[in-house]
């Protein structure tokens, strides 16, 4: 995770119910403790979408998460800025989504 992100001030990072936090000493701490959980996490990304607009992009993805007997579907936005020829991550927004709401509809 850490070779994704950009390494500075101007990162932010919310994930479902948590306050927004800045800069990467609080990021980077955000993600250990989610890593260190007693139960092991997979991941099953779907719904991947990539947009390059110039130096910029953004990727939204549906990450569907098991962890143990506890499963759920986060929408995460993340962005990305190029500098030279290395894209890294500069911020990253996930909601969770409501039981029964992950079918597109209204």
């Amino acid at each position: 995770m850490s070779e994704v992100w950009e390494h500075s001030e101007r990162v932010v990072c919310t994930h479902p119910g948590w306050r927004t936090l800045r800069g990467w000493a609080e990021v980077a701490a955000s993600w250990f403790a989610l890593f260190q959980a007693d139960e092991g996490m997979q991941f099953i990304l779907t719904g991947e979408h990539v947009v390059v607009a110039g130096d910029s992009a953004w990727v939204t993805v549906e990450e569907n998460l098991i962890a143990g007997a506890i499963g759920g579907t986060v929408c995460a936005l993340n962005l990305f800025v190029r500098t030279g020829s290395e894209w890294q991550m500069v911020a990253h927004h996930g909601s969770g989504v409501a039981p029964g709401q992950g079918d597109g509809g209204p």
